[in-house]
């Protein structure tokens, strides 16, 4: 029987978050905790197909900027269109701006963010997913509160936060603003979350199981 891992990838070339380090601590006791191996890398020589056979899912957390060389890419888009789970964390969404099938992967692109961290309040639009199911229906939570180009398309939102609950500086997306959300892309299937910000936040009961129903969401049905 072929091995059950993840794999988590953390490399950078644009801004480098500090909670990285607990971040993959976390990831890492999720993976266990559902019964697979986690491996963490910042090399991007994995992205080759051979390579990309042995993962159940990728893991971005707070990857950033250019990461990939052409046939990495290619390697990604053709694993997750292939069946691949893809979960993405954070700044994730800010990761490979030069190439432009990335936007489709996440669904949407990272555009900006008001100063600092600021409580907030949350939305769960849709409980039944294994990310929110815990979650009261208002979860007043503190971060970086992220906005995109556009809402995700083809895409089932699950978290959305409300505008007057912080400043939105000059980067209000309206009514529904989107922090959360699960995908189809072809035969892959894709998580993003724009939480994530802080190192302690990893430790937190509510933020960890809204990742790990992330990745559970991602991964081959048993």
């Amino acid at each position: 029987m072929p091995n059950r891992s993840i794999l988590i990838f953390t490399k950078t070339t644009g801004f480098r978050h500090d909670s990285i380090p607990a971040g993959v601590k976390a990831i890492k006791e999720i993976a266990t905790e559902l019964g697979y191996d986690a491996v963490h890398t910042e090399d991007a020589d994995v992205y080759e197909p051979e390579s990309l056979s042995r993962f159940d899912a990728v893991v971005w957390l707070s990857a950033s900027g250019d990461v990939l060389d052409e046939l990495g890419r290619a390697a990604l888009a053709d694993y997750v269109t292939g069946g691949g789970g893809w979960c993405g964390i954070h700044n994730a969404a800010n990761a490979e701006v030069s190439w432009p099938y990335y936007r489709e992967l996440v669904g949407a692109r990272f555009i900006g963010h008001p100063p600092g961290t600021a409580s907030g309040r949350i939305a769960v639009v849709d409980s039944d997913h294994p990310s929110t199911a815990h979650l009261p229906k208002q979860w007043t939570w503190t971060d970086e509160w992220y906005s995109f180009d556009a809402a995700p398309d083809n895409a089932e939102i699950l978290l959305t936060v409300d505008e007057d609950s912080y400043d939105t500086a000059d980067l209000a997306m309206g009514d529904d603003h989107p922090l959360a959300w699960h995908r189809r892309l072809e035969a892959g299937r894709c998580f993003y979350t724009a939480l994530g910000h802080a190192a302690e936040y990893y430790d937190d009961p509510d933020f960890r199981a809204h990742l790990k129903g992330g990745l559970q969401s991602v991964l081959p049905t048993k």
